[in-house]
């Protein structure tokens, strides 16, 4: 198995894949009991080179629950009836994974209101209570 590839920088070496073929559910008629088509891909994360510690953390927290007991990244493909199809789909997601994590989420800027949106959402504010009022039997104003 080749290394996964995901920037100049970046790449999952093949020492850090572990693939298995196992049985697929769903479509395939008899021959989903018989050819294991489905493919389960584990990663090493701390094998991969070239990723900075924030972009590290940033795959944890992205990869979620898919990060078994040993701390692997685990992908699963059983989208084709192929098994070398599935495989090439398995690694796309882990080099998708890995460029998402590469990017850096933008800082939120703080932002206040403008003077006229405030003017605005003052004036809706007496409307409604204009409206509210009004709704009252006559003489029951306080």
């Amino acid at each position: 198995m080749d290394a996964i590839v995901v920037t100049d920088s970046v790449r999952v070496p093949a020492t850090a894949l572990t693939m298995r073929a196992v049985r697929a559910s769903g479509p395939g008629g008899q021959n989903v009991n018989k050819v294991a088509s489905k493919i389960d891909l584990r990663v090493d994360l701390d094998a991969i080179e070239g990723l900075t510690d924030p972009a590290r953390h940033r795959l944890r927290a992205l990869a979620g629950r898919r990060i078994d007991a040993d701390g692997r990244l685990q992908i699963t493909s059983q989208v084709t009836r192929d098994q070398s199809r599935n495989l090439e789909d398995a690694r796309e997601k882990v080099r998708a994974l890995v460029a998402a994590a590469l990017r850096e989420p933008k800082r939120r800027r703080a932002s206040r209101p403008t003077k006229a949106a405030r003017e605005r959402r003052i004036e809706s504010k007496k409307h409604r209570s204009t409206t509210k009022r009004l709704r009252g039997r006559p003489g029951d104003e306080a």
